[in-house]
């Protein structure tokens, strides 16, 4: 069972670098659900020699790009594989929130030896089996999800259901919610593929700030632990 972590922060890739985590899903602004990192983030994470994936979205929100936001996702996904990156994580839904074939198939073509995962988009279509199907068929390696819910807890006995029904012909990632109080249930009572989860604690930065946020640090202590507890298994 592998252990990613997502990483959204130089801090988070050291501490994915220091726990010899399996690999990184790496990103930018967690609080928005994670959008397409910085060039010189993906150049520094690259650096350290994890197993690097990379976050294609290009906005918040849902899953439903225009044409012009789709080119920008095949030009991320271009530059992802000319300099090195293990895979990209993508998701692209149709308006009645299916998954989008056609972008799918465009995302296939161009992949090339690129990894793909399909993130939490997953979770919003409608049936999900009909989903993995089309995801199978369209090579993606592994699916991130819920369980078709808004976190792991509400979408278990789906999760257990979904690496029954994929049959190891794609990979079931639980994500959404893992922490300390559930990591090991999920770990021994689906067996999923992998587990994703990013550890972070609401942390404002520079209270003594105009420009003061509140944003999703990587907590040490979380990641210590969860990583602990699924090793432990």
């Amino acid at each position: 069972m592998k252990i990613e972590l997502s990483a959204a922060s130089f801090e988070a890739i050291k501490l994915a670098k220091e726990f010899d985590v399996d690999r990184i899903e790496l990103c930018q602004n967690l609080e928005q659900g994670g959008l397409t990192p910085s060039v010189g983030l993906i150049d520094y994470a690259l650096s350290t020699g994890l197993e690097t994936h990379v976050l294609i979205r290009p906005r918040a929100g849902g899953f439903c790009y225009n044409e012009d936001e789709f080119l920008i996702m095949l030009r991320e996904i271009e530059y992802c594989k000319k300099i090195g990156a293990h895979g990209v994580v993508v998701g692209v839904l149709s308006e009645k929130n299916e998954i989008n074939g056609e972008q799918m198939e465009r995302i296939s073509d161009i992949s090339g030896n690129l990894q793909v995962t399909f993130h939490r988009a997953f979770d919003d279509t409608i049936e999900w089996k009909r989903s993995m199907e089309m995801l199978i068929n369209f090579r993606v390696k592994r699916i991130l999800t819920s369980g078709v819910s808004s976190n792991v807890d509400s979408g278990f006995i789906v999760l257990k259901e979904m690496v029954k029904f994929a049959k190891g012909r794609i990979e079931i990632m639980p994500g959404g919610g893992v922490n300390a109080a559930n990591v090991q249930k999920i770990a021994k009572e689906i067996s999923p593929d992998a587990i994703h989860f990013s550890g972070t604690t609401k942390t404002l930065l520079d209270e003594e700030s105009l420009f003061s946020e509140t944003i999703l640090q990587v907590d040490r202590k979380k990641v210590t632990r969860i990583t602990e507890m699924i090793r432990a298994i």
